[in-house]
């Protein structure tokens, strides 16, 4: 190699390029990019800080439920009654109810608005639910006055519920057909053994009341999942002699429903890092194995501080378990049902081992996951999550399988415990859930994932169609679904935490924004404070520009001059895109050193150009921005300067 003196340097350059000085002549402003892009500010309910503020409320719905399931019917019916609690500073004259089973009609809104060639979200058209004996109490007065439109019901109180912690008692009698085809969320498969049962929206529940809508009374659809009140749950389901019911929260009669054989297993699992079988494939069929011969069970649940609850139902369940260990020192299991047609050590029968390494996972890493069994369930569902109850694909196995349990068992961080309006913002629980997807599935260790393989996206990210993270889901293009709503999202998370906060900052913040949201409902900009206010950082001009538009990330390094005042090299950078980012650079030279450096996001605010002087004797071989990869930069052709090509050995 030959020694890079200033001499040299000046040689090199000379006739081929024009000399520039150390100092960086400022064209033009980008301050727009860097300025608020949606009204961030605080208020009594919400604080600028991204915390609650010292007036937060929300209202409080708990339910008492009695179902029964008739295998014959494939019918549910039941009673419910729902305890609200109005938290608000208003009187509520009404209460919307959403009865998400009329989606199954003919002339539902969301079948009306299904493709013709259909999507993932087909449903049946010949359900809907029958309700009777409807009763609404306030104070000492009752109504029974109400309307039905589409997916929700508005009931009208004879006294307003009173503000600040009036409560209202609504009960009713329901039932409807349990479809075949549920969208994608619930329904029945038919299998050798029998009939699975996957219980979703099963029971009317209350439209969410906030500070922001007033009444949230989005129809449902299909892509647009839910906004829930949290509360507590008691709930009986009955099922024929011969059927397994696991439901979210915690079985509290398994005395009445359980074996002695089955208790004794289950209380082996408990203890146990190990499956353990509470029904083997061979035992399917075996009834002395059952608690009675003929006849219905009552399987009776609870779940405490959730905003709802599923179950599942069937005579073809095999049944293993065992413990999970939470970083408290506290115990709680992890379960999983399916059909024989499921089993084997390459699918389900490794189903419990991954449901017990993600929520051991999320709980270290993130937050504590509060509820005291984890299931995992065998349907016709490609991936459905509820709090502590997931449906899976039943034809599932290997990578397929982890990456479906995973996903949805990460769902209990978003939005089972961070409770964000998934109708409206997928992206705060789909995308922050295949973020942290991502690290679990690397600490697993045992198959890939892909989130890091950012510049394998770009072709979407330039794509005419493509559409904002913030398109709701239900007027998103289905193509552009898994992008909107979970990857750009979560590769937005990504960037946050490997490029642009660094680990120990993002880690804090986003930690913080899970413990300080936990059972609340957080909105976008609660988000975006807390982030700020956390992690240190002003960065409106990312959250702006990538979650809230659709433009790109396009870095570039325009050229390398020599420095007419001096020693060393100046490299002049470009923003090509409309997404500004710090600026990474790697620097190879000729005698084989690195030196690595990273320029401030300000540098954009002045331009679309920098030029940044490397103070040095050495001649540069190469020079890279994003060494690591980790930018969906859409075009990295102009990502690396070759400097073969201006400096001879």
């Amino acid at each position: 190699m030959k020694y890079f003196s200033k001499a040299v340097l000046a040689l090199a350059f000379t006739g081929a390029f024009s000399f520039l000085s150390q100092a960086q002549e400022v064209v033009g402003s980008n301050q727009q990019d860097f300025d608020e892009f949606m009204d961030r500010s605080g208020n009594r309910y919400r604080s600028a800080s991204g915390v609650p503020g010292p007036d937060y409320w929300q209202n409080e719905a708990d339910y008492k439920i009695k179902a029964t399931l008739d295998d014959q019917a494939h019918t549910l019916s039941g009673e419910i009654t729902l305890s609200y609690t109005n938290n608000s500073p208003d009187e509520l004259p009404f209460i919307w109810l959403y009865l998400e089973q009329n989606r199954f009609t003919e002339n539902s809104r969301g079948n009306l608005t299904t493709p013709i060639g259909g999507n993932r979200y087909n449903g049946d058209v010949d359900g809907g639910y029958e309700i009777s004996n409807l009763s609404a109490k306030t104070g000492r007065s009752t109504s029974s006055k109400h309307i039905i439109n589409d997916t929700r019901m508005q009931i009208w109180f004879e006294e307003p519920i009173k503000a600040n912690g009036g409560s209202a008692t609504i009960s009713m009698n329901f039932k409807y057909k349990i479809p075949v085809k549920g969208m994608d969320r619930m329904g029945r498969l038919d299998v050798e053994d029998g009939t699975i049962y996957a219980m979703a929206q099963w029971y009317p529940r209350p439209a969410v009341y906030d500070d922001i809508e007033g009444w949230n009374v989005e129809p449902y659809l299909g892509a647009g999942e839910f906004y829930l009140e949290y509360g507590d749950f008691d709930y009986e389901i009955t099922a024929p002699w011969n059927h397994i019911v696991v439901g979210s929260g915690e079985l509290v009669n398994e005395r009445q429903v359980l074996s002695s054989k089955m208790r004794d297993r289950l209380d082996k699992a408990r203890k146990s890092d190990e499956t353990v079988f509470i029904v083997g494939e061979n035992e399917i069929t075996d009834a002395s194995l059952r608690a009675k011969q003929e006849g219905t069970l009552t399987w009776r649940f609870k779940m405490e501080n959730s905003h709802d609850v599923a179950f599942a139902s069937s005579k073809a369940f095999i049944w293993d378990a065992a413990k999970i260990d939470l970083p408290s020192g506290k115990d709680i299991l992890a379960q999983s049902v399916y059909p024989k047609e499921s089993a084997g050590t390459d699918a389900w029968g490794r189903s419990t081992e991954y449901s017990k390494h993600s929520i051991e996972n999320y709980s270290n890493k993130w937050f504590e996951f509060p509820w005291p069994v984890a299931t995992n369930v065998a349907a016709e569902i490609g991936g459905m999550e509820y709090p502590g109850l997931n449906f899976c694909s039943w034809k599932s196995k290997g990578a397929s399988l982890w990456g479906v349990t995973d996903h949805e068992f990460g769902h209990n961080w978003f939005p089972m415990i961070v409770g964000s309006n998934e109708r409206r913002y997928a992206w705060m629980d789909e995308g922050f859930n295949t973020f942290i997807n991502y690290y679990s599935t690397q600490e697993f260790g045992e198959y890939p994932t892909s989130l890091n393989k950012t510049r394998n996206m770009t072709g979407w990210f330039k794509s005419e169609t493509r559409e904002g993270i913030d398109t709701y889901p239900d007027v998103a293009n289905l193509r552009n679904l898994g992008m909107v709503a979970y990857y750009k999202p979560a590769v937005g998370l990504y960037m946050l935490r490997e490029y642009i906060l660094g680990h120990e900052r993002f880690d804090n913040a986003f930690k913080s924004y899970i413990k300080t949201w936990a059972y609340k409902h957080p909105q976008p900009k609660d988000f975006f404070n807390h982030m700020e206010n956390v992690g240190g950082e002003n960065l409106s001009w990312f959250f702006g520009n990538w979650f809230y538009g659709t433009g790109n990330i396009d870095l570039a390094i325009d050229g390398v001059q020599g420095n007419r005042e001096g020693s060393g090299f100046i490299i002049n950078l470009a923003n090509k895109g409309e997404v500004p980012m710090p600026v990474k650079l790697k620097i190879t030279y000729q005698d084989g050193s690195t030196e690595e450096l990273t320029l401030p996001v300000e540098i954009w605010q002045r331009g679309d150009s920098w030029s940044h002087l490397v103070e040095t004797d050495k001649a540069p071989k190469s020079i890279e921005i994003d060494p690591d990869k980790i930018l969906p930069d859409v075009d990295y052709s102009n990502d690396s300067w070759p400097a073969e090509s201006f400096y001879q050995n």
